[in-house]
């Protein structure tokens, strides 16, 4: 039989990985630098890699705008802090975003083809995604077609995901693997390649609406897997812990996997992104050293 082109790819990268081993080095890599990077410093950092979520069923044209509103007035009232990288909405939500939102640093970001499941026509994947580019979205997050992984169906998986990018043009992908029904840290592997080789330009742990969503074993995984697809291409690609992050210390925890597997180049807000909805006033409130619900 032929092999396709990211079958070939996947015989290039080491796949074969134990879950237990990850997790001791995982737990070993925190327990020694987790706590230096505890800093004031740090944690600014974080919270301009924020992509500030609103994925409501309940979502409006008013609620959005307010939300908006709010990245607007945090740019008024703590001028010296910068912003959160990016505002993440539903593509029917674009447009509002590109015509109330006063920073042009910050980044729209719309998730598209079908999310969270990605269940739906491949048409219907790329008419919605060409809607969201169209009214104004700047990035586009979509879920990878995570039935047609686990049945082993790599060029459906990759063909799914280049179609896609080849309607995003310039605009950055990122590209959900939905990392707590993969299961395990070889399918973690796997699907980061294929994701990097069809044309992501980011890899995303999870779409927060299934648990498990982010864990430190997937970011490790995947953070291994940018390293070695940038040692064999020169191609930089970005990471995006999403779902679960609940407390600073988890943001720290992922900040720590990229400093230690990946290395400064990727310590910017470019590189690494948090996908959060709650996660902002925290950062803000260890800050400033007071509680803060500015979001």
């Amino acid at each position: 039989m032929e092999v396709s082109k990211y079958e070939q790819a996947l015989r290039q990268y080491n796949c074969d990985l134990n879950d237990e081993a990850v997790a001791r080095q995982v737990s070993t890599m925190l327990q020694e630098h987790l706590e230096e990077n505890n800093t004031k410093e740090v944690k600014k950092f974080l919270f301009n890699s924020v992509e500030l979520t609103t994925l409501k069923t309940t979502d409006s044209e008013d609620s959005v705008l307010r939300f908006v509103e709010n990245v607007n007035r945090f740019d008024r009232e703590y001028p010296e802090m910068g912003n959160v990288a990016t505002v993440c909405v539903y593509p029917n939500f674009a447009k509002i975003c590109y015509e109330c939102l006063e920073n042009d640093d910050v980044e729209i970001a719309c998730v598209s083809g079908s999310f969270p499941s990605s269940q739906t026509f491949l048409e219907v994947k790329i008419a919605e995604t060409a809607l969201a580019i169209k009214d104004g979205a700047t990035e586009i997050d979509i879920v990878m077609p995570v039935g047609k992984f686990l049945a082993e169906d790599y060029e459906g998986v990759s063909d799914d995901i280049a179609e896609l990018k080849a309607i995003c043009g310039d605009k950055s992908m990122k590209v959900i693997l939905e990392t707590g029904c993969l299961k395990t840290a070889s399918n973690i592997k796997k699907a980061s390649i294929l994701a990097m080789y069809a044309g992501a330009d980011y890899i995303k742990t999870s779409t927060g609406k299934l648990e498990p969503a982010a864990t430190p074993e997937a970011a490790f995984v995947m953070c291994q897997a940018i390293k070695e697809y940038y040692e064999k291409t020169g191609i930089q690609i970005g990471f995006k812990p999403a779902g679960g992050m609940k407390t600073v210390k988890d943001a720290l925890t992922y900040y720590t996997i990229v400093k230690e597997v990946l290395g400064e180049k990727w310590l910017t807000n470019k590189w690494l992104r948090l996908g959060t909805s709650s996660l902002a006033n925290k950062l803000l409130s260890d800050i400033f050293d007071k509680e803060i619900k500015f979001f």
